[in-house]
């Protein structure tokens, strides 16, 4: 069984009370068209005409070599923790970048590549079948911006 990851509720919530980004600043208050702004919180698109966060984020617990940190959206308000064992509604694009990472938070070669949406959980489980692989990131295909996490669920 799988389970796709939200980023933890505290972090959103530093973000969302005014707390600095990975980079320092502090995040960009803007307001979603509606055309495809994802939360990496709630895990659904942020709605046209409501407030959003753009900010820099990296989804790791350390900063080493490949701990990404890349540009990500949230709501601005807080929302509920998305999440589970469902592929979330931010999952709208055709493919996305799937890759997992070992628990020291390091790429394990091989594991990357661009997956039809449809196809995220059979990979996605493929990859935590293996024994060196501690968790998945979707990330998009095109930006290579972080989307959520994929764990043992």
């Amino acid at each position: 069984m799988l389970r796709f990851v939200p980023i933890p509720t505290g972090i959103a919530r530093h973000y969302q009370a005014g707390g600095v980004d990975s980079y320092g600043l502090l995040p960009e208050s803007k307001v979603s068209d509606g055309g495809g702004n994802p939360c990496r919180h709630c895990l659904r698109m942020i709605p046209e005409g409501k407030g959003m966060l753009v900010l820099a984020h990296r989804p790791f617990g350390s900063v080493q070599p490949y701990a990404e940190t890349g540009p990500i959206f949230l709501c601005a308000q807080g929302c509920d923790a998305g999440g589970g064992a469902d592929v979330p509604e931010i999952l709208a694009s055709p493919d996305y970048i799937v890759r997992g990472y070992g628990a020291d938070e390091r790429i394990v070669y091989g594991t990357g590549g661009v997956v039809a949406t449809g196809d995220i959980p059979a990979r996605a489980a493929a990859l935590l079948a293996l024994p060196e692989v501690d968790f998945v990131h979707v990330r998009s295909a095109r930006n290579n911006c972080f989307q959520l996490r994929v764990e043992r669920g």
